[in-house]
């Protein structure tokens, strides 16, 4: 049978429920296997045969690591962008080709609104240093179309303007106006050990770790950190990757949850092509990113997490050599 495209790129995110999910999903397996030879080639070499892939525990994960020596992209439409990840000038950078901004735009967005809102509602400050400066980040990219969108003329990038950055937050919590503080680990950690600024009613989201500029914390202690001298209940975080088109969002706790077109599943660290059925093992993260239509869907991730009962996850560190790029890799 022959796949109708545009309606499976537009059942990505209509997905009302888990039969919607994986009936998608393997039909997305199906044109990433025919359309995608990298993807092929790693799935024929686990001697799979498509008749025994009809759920989603049987598609092949493709690891992470493959995004960092091959080009993986599925289809022949023309490339408009390239993400790339962060990392040294001795490591070697992962590459997201990229020939549909709309997805990722799309993607993006609806779980923007879905966890905080209307973008247009909010002042959107972005303390993303080490990021800004270089080219290819798929977390600016993000923000800067986030901070488009909002109406606020003091939405923006402040870089290195800490000091103009909270005051332009104070005066915005004085007009009662809604503020969403978006930064990088060790810049959020620079701002509260110096400032120690009243942040009450902000909210503070963290976008990652210490990219080599701080001694790496546990995600509690650098929430515990940050809400003490920010003055704030929670702080909040993004999961995203450079591989990925798609975000989960956790306002507290560190429990992350997902809009419908993302699931993430467990593998036992011990049996990479064997993925837990229940909650509360840990293991390796893979992740269906339905949105990552003209890529690769199915991503075994370098990071170390749980389940939860209730379709949250938790983010517990990396597996030991690996310099994955993604957010919150904090080690615990």
């Amino acid at each position: 049978m022959m796949l109708d495209l545009q309606d499976l790129q537009k059942r990505v995110f209509n997905i009302k429920n888990q039969e919607d999910f994986c009936e998608t999903a393997l039909d997305i397996f199906d044109y990433q296997y025919n359309n995608n030879s990298v993807y092929k080639n790693f799935v024929n070499s686990l001697r799979k045969d498509r008749s025994d892939i009809n759920t989603l525990y049987d598609i092949p994960f493709l690891p992470v690591e493959f995004f960092k020596r091959h080009k993986i992209i599925t289809g022949n439409l023309p490339l408009v962008k390239i993400f790339e990840s962060s990392g040294t000038t001795a490591t070697t950078r992962a590459k997201h080709y990229i020939n549909d901004l709309y997805l990722y735009e799309e993607s993006f967005l609806r779980t923007f609104k879905m966890f905080y809102g209307n973008p247009e509602e909010y002042l959107i400050a972005a303390l993303l240093p080490s990021y800004v400066e270089r080219e290819g980040s798929s977390l600016v990219y993000m923000t800067e179309y986030l901070i488009n969108k909002s109406k606020n003329s003091l939405s923006g990038f402040y870089r290195n303007n800490v000091e103009d950055l909270i005051a332009t937050i104070i005066r915005a919590k004085s007009e009662k106006q809604k503020i969403l503080l978006l930064g990088v680990s060790f810049a959020l950690l620079d701002l509260a050990e110096k400032y120690s600024p009243d942040f009450s009613e902000v909210i503070v989201m963290e976008t990652g770790g210490m990219k080599g500029r701080r001694k790496e914390l546990t995600r509690v202690e650098l929430h515990s950190i940050l809400k003490e001298r920010l003055n704030v209940p929670f702080i909040h975080s993004e999961y995203g990757m450079t591989e990925l088109l798609s975000q989960a969002y956790s306002k507290r706790d560190g429990i992350f949850y997902c809009p419908a077109w993302l699931k993430i599943f467990i593998r036992d660290p011990l049996d990479p092509l064997t993925l837990y059925k229940e909650p509360a093992n840990t293991g390796g993260i893979n992740i269906i990113d339905l949105a990552n239509f003209n890529s690769c869907s199915f991503i075994a991730t370098g990071d170390l997490g749980k389940l939860h009962e209730d379709g949250g996850f938790e983010v517990l560190g990396r597996f030991d050599n690996s310099d994955i790029r993604g957010c919150n890799l904090l080690v615990e």
